[in-house]
This record gives structure tokens, C-alpha cells and sequence, in this order.
């Protein structure tokens, strides 16, 4: 487990290193199968999801599950193994013995799950081994659509003004929505108090109910409700605009600075996995994320089509890590989940 001076030190490091994630010196590398005489996989491989069918990275999974097939030669079988936030089955990813067990997990799991609860049975720096991004996402700050101002600066001065009348809600305690919530209220001032939900679709009937003021939504849900105008939105939270909304402006164009925040889902194997194994699943993601169509179908799922190296998806672990671990030892949070 990453040490809390170790994290404290790379923390440091970042606050002098904007967009971090933009920096990786790995960047221009395409991994390759490593010698051409393997030949992984010799069975069928299971393609484990922490979350229910239809859920987005279970969506996600399944959009990249044939042609990953097609590509390896062998079946790639999705199994939901939901529970713990994605815990369960990272769990299992991380214990699997078979050479043929891989897991679709989200950054909850591959970053924080251990800082978060020192119980959770894995340690996401030492039991996994990274193989490629496949989507990212930006959440959408949003507010009541009774919020007094137009623009995403006079929102943001409403979002204020509420002081600790103000409420913000979550679909749980250390889930991303909740952190980078956090993490936005050391950037802008606001101090609106907590209220954890059960999951997003409740966030947002409670924000419709006028039961809570404030969200970090994943665009997909946030965006019906905004052109609808029961809410309204500040902006994303990535360095850029996103195709999941393009219309929106990002925080950073209402001169929020050091907030960006991406979710992601991405392929992860055990630590054990044979290096030509990892470099052989990693050059399929790669070319199957290329497929217009996969990217289609990503982007239809909530997910912005994004494979790259292992050594770049590790170097995300370490500086998400780091940006969201510093949240969670500044504000105190912690969780049994």
C-alpha cells in the first residue's frame, strides 16, 4: 500500500504540475506483443465487471468484448461480479491464478480502495498489472434549476453564497462524486455539507425534489435534465470540452484551476500475468479502440473512447492516486465498503 508520506510527497510534486496526466514520458510508445512465438491466450478469457449489467462500465466492457475476441482468438466472456463499489471483483481479478482472468475495473479500484479502507483485501499499486485504458469521463457540475445566474461564473457565485445552507449530494461516501466535490470546494470556496445517496439516478431526484443544491454527475445522466432546465450546469471537469457534451464549457473556462477530474474504466490483469500475455492484451485493446464502431459504441455507453500503454495507464494510477489520496487525508474520509 502507498505510504501516506510517499503520497504526501508525490502530492506535493503534482501541486507544481498542472493537468499532470498530460505530462506522461511514456506518451508516444505503442506496446507490441513481446516475442512471436506466444501463444496466450490457449482458453477462453474472463472479462470481469464490478457493477450490474447495463451499468456504464459494464457497458463499456461489453462494447470491447468481441472484437477483443476476435483480436485474441479465443472467447472473451463478460461475468458481473458486482459489489463494494467494483471491489469484488477487482478482489477476484487480483487473486485470479489462471493467466486468463482480467477485469474491466474503474479508478476506484485501481487507485484509492485501500486509502479509502485499509480492509479492502487488495492493494492496488502491488496486485495489479495496468494493460490499457479503454474510456474516460468528465462529470458536469450541476445545480438546482432555480439557481440565481446564467453564466457558469454567476453559478458558481450562487453555489457560494449558499454558505453551509448549501447541499450537496453523492452516490456515496469516497465515491468520485464525493472527492471531487471535496477537492472543488478547496478551488472555489464553496462549503456546501454532504448528503450520500445510494447512486446517481437518486442524486438527481433529490436535486429535482429542491432536496439538495449542488452534484458532480456523469454527463450521460446530468444531460436530459439540463436541456430540459430542471437543472443547470456550471461546467465539466476535464481539461477540455467532451463529446459527451460538447456544448458545455469546462470549469477551467470559469477560471477553476487545479480541479480537472476524470472517471475512467480500464483493463487490468493480475500482477502475475506473463509480461507477453500483458503486451499481447494490450496491443488488442489498442487496435480494437481504434474501431470507429468501438468508439461509437463507447461513446453511446457514457465513455470516451482512450487506449494507450500499460505504462501510461500506471503512471494515471499513481497521479490519480495522488490528487484524489490528498483529498481524502485533508478532509478526513474514509469508508467500510
Amino acid at each position: 500500500m502507498i505510504s501516506k508520506r510517499r503520497l504526501l510527497q508525490t502530492l506535493a510534486a503534482s501541486l507544481w504540475t498542472p493537468a499532470v496526466w498530460a505530462q506522461d514520458p511514456g506518451r508516444q510508445k505503442v506496446a507490441r506483443p513481446a516475442g512471436g512465438s506466444s501463444v496466450w491466450p490457449t482458453k477462453p478469457v474472463r472479462l470481469l465487471v464490478g457493477f450490474p449489467p447495463g451499468a456504464s462500465p459494464d457497458l463499456a466492457a461489453r462494447a470491447i468484448a468481441e472484437p477483443l475476441a476476435r483480436q485474441l482468438g479465443q472467447p472473451v466472456v463478460v461475468e458481473n461480479k458486482p459489489g463494494a463499489s467494483g471491489n469484488i471483483a477487482a478482489d477476484l481479478v487480483a487473486k485470479a491464478q489462471d493467466d486468463h482472468t482480467i477485469g474491466a475495473l474503474i479508478n476506484g479500484n485501481l487507485t484509492i480502495a485501500k486509502l479509502l479502507n485499509p480492509k479492502t483485501p487488495f492493494d492496488p499499486e502491488k496486485d495489479f498489472a495496468p494493460i490499457s485504458l479503454i474510456g474516460t469521463a468528465p462529470l458536469v457540475l450541476a445545480v438546482s434549476g432555480n439557481a440565481v445566474g446564467a453564466t457558469p461564473v454567476e453559478l458558481l457565485l450562487w453555489a457560494r453564497n449558499l454558505s453551509d445552507r448549501g447541499r450537496y449530494g453523492t452516490p456515496g461516501i469516497g465515491t468520485v462524486g464525493h472527492l471531487g466535490m471535496e477537492l472543488l470546494k478547496t478551488r472555489t470556496n464553496i462549503t456546501a455539507q454532504h448528503v450520500p445517496f445510494t447512486g446517481n439516478p437518486q442524486v438527481i431526484n433529490a436535486m429535482l425534489a429542491g432536496q439538495i443544491e449542488l452534484a458532480l454527475l456523469p454527463p450521460g445522466l446530468a444531460k436530459p435534465h439540463v436541456k430540459s432546465g430542471k437543472l443547470k450546469a456550471v461546467g465539466v471537469t476535464s481539461p477540455t470540452r467532451s463529446p459527451l457534451f460538447e456544448e458545455l464549457p469546462t470549469l477551467r473556462e470559469a477560471n477553476v484551476r487545479g480541479a480537472d477530474l476524470e472517471i475512467w474504466t480500464a483493463l487490468a490483469a493480475p500482477s502475475s500475468l506473463p509480461a507477453v500475455a500483458v503486451n499481447r492484451l494490450n496491443a488488442a485493446l489498442v487496435e480494437v479502440v481504434r474501431a470507429p464502431e468501438v468508439q461509437q459504441g463507447l461513446l453511446a455507453a457514457g465513455w470516451q473512447a482512450q487506449a494507450g500503454t500499460p505504462q501510461q495507464l500506471g503512471y494515471r494510477m499513481r497521479t490519480d492516486t495522488a490528487q484524489l489520496g490528498g483529498v481524502i487525508l485533508m478532509r478526513g474520509i474514509h469508508s467500510e465498503s
